[in-house]
């Protein structure tokens, strides 16, 4: 099953943080990831400034606010649903 985000909407995958060692973290004291890897776009929509497409590409790690997007678990993965407005950065692959 496909998920395809409607008009600005990006689905994003967020990177869960790794910690190294035996220290075990609860869920309520961790941090939400705000970075994560753009898994697919919406359409087009040019009345807010650039297309979409032309900002982010399928693939390309962003960044997010903190508290930005829907969450929506599919097949048992973890996604968010995220619009133009709340993405803050595209991280360059160097």
């Amino acid at each position: 099953m496909k998920i395809r985000p409607i008009d600005d909407r990006v689905l994003v995958a967020p990177q869960e943080e790794r910690y190294l060692g035996s220290l075990v973290i609860p869920d309520s004291a961790k941090e939400k990831p705000v970075i994560g890897e753009v898994i697919a776009i919406g359409n087009d929509y040019d009345n807010e400034g650039p297309l979409l497409s032309s900002i982010v590409k399928v693939g390309d790690k962003v960044i997010y606010g903190k508290y930005a997007g829907e969450a929506v678990e599919l097949a048992g993965e973890k996604y968010l649903i995220i619009s133009r407005s709340d993405l803050l950065a595209v991280i360059d692959r160097d």
